[in-house]
């Protein structure tokens, strides 16, 4: 079995891509680094590449032998698949559902007046409720490229993780207890602390913010640690 371990950056000629194998992949598949794989030709093959690797359509990889004239040279192809295509008759509508998406780290393909998206009912919900028109189609998914692209790394998010009102009403949560942790810090400290302004003055050259818990000693720049509760003279 032959294996597939390196993706060419190079333009490669046309003579050469047209003679390639043929590799169909859904998005999942091509954001895997190490599996095993079916030719379109029918031949088997194990596809090892670095790890994180994201495969787009059009790629041409590289197969440690060749195969009679297709030189070794393996060409990606993004396999049709259940996608979402989401319009709205309004920018403002198509831009809220990008954020929102985007908010939920989920692999778009942005067109110039249409999203795609790996179809998901939740997400198709939320779209819906968000004003958005929405079909589900049989298409090759490309997203962009960003920070999640990948499901490695652990950013990818599917929809049905949470409801969007779920989602929603943990974020209101999570603002509140942040505010309410902030609001008791400024004045929620028990114990006295004696600090003079060159205490503060100290800390501040040092890079060090005394707004954070002072129930401890800080380690300053020179890696000393220094007992705010002792009388400088």
């Amino acid at each position: 079995m032959r294996t597939i371990d390196k993706r060419l950056n190079a333009k490669v000629a046309p003579v050469l891509i047209k003679r390639a194998a043929t590799l169909t992949l859904t998005y999942d598949a091509r954001c895997k680094s190490r599996f095993a794989a079916t030719l379109d030709s029918g031949e088997e093959v194990g596809v090892v590449l670095p790890r994180g690797t994201v495969l787009r359509d059009g790629d041409v990889l590289v197969a440690d032998a060749p195969l009679n004239n297709d030189g070794g040279l393996v060409r990606v192809i993004a396999a049709p698949q259940s996608v979402l295509l989401v319009r709205a008759p309004e920018r403002l509508t198509l831009t809220r559902a990008a954020y929102h998406l985007g908010n939920r780290h989920t692999p778009v393909e942005v067109g110039a007046d249409e999203l795609k998206l790996e179809a998901d009912p939740v997400l198709e919900d939320m779209l819906k409720r968000l004003g958005a028109q929405v079909e589900r189609a049989e298409l090759p998914f490309q997203p962009e490229a960003g920070a999640y692209s990948g499901h490695s790394g652990g950013g990818h998010r599917h929809g049905h993780d949470e409801t969007f009102a779920e989602d929603y009403a943990l974020a209101q949560r999570v603002f509140d207890e942040h505010h309410g942790h902030a609001h008791d810090h400024s004045h929620g400290h028990g114990e006295a602390h004696d600090h003079s302004h060159d205490d503060h003055a100290h800390g501040a050259a040092c890079g060090h913010d005394h707004g954070h818990d002072h129930g401890h000693d800080h380690g300053h720049c020179d890696g000393h640690a220094h007992d705010h509760s002792h009388e400088h003279r």
